[in-house]
């Protein structure tokens, strides 16, 4: 089974959550760093996809990929 791509597993738990970009920010940084990951126009760095897996569950394998 092919493991969901990383940008949309984060809007996933976004929508399941009620978060918006503004929420993001203490995870990815500022809010033109949100607009760049979510644009796919920047990569997760490690620091980010630790936040991403600790706060919001999202399993780093995915978010790693």
């Amino acid at each position: 089974m092919d493991l969901p791509d990383p940008i949309e597993a984060i809007r996933f738990r976004m929508e399941q959550q009620g978060l918006s970009r503004k929420d993001l920010e203490p995870l990815i940084g500022h809010r033109g760093r949100v607009v760049e990951v979510l644009g796919r126009k920047r990569g997760l760095s490690i620091e980010m996809i630790r936040n991403l897996h600790d706060r919001l569950g999202i399993s780093a394998e995915v978010l790693i990929r």
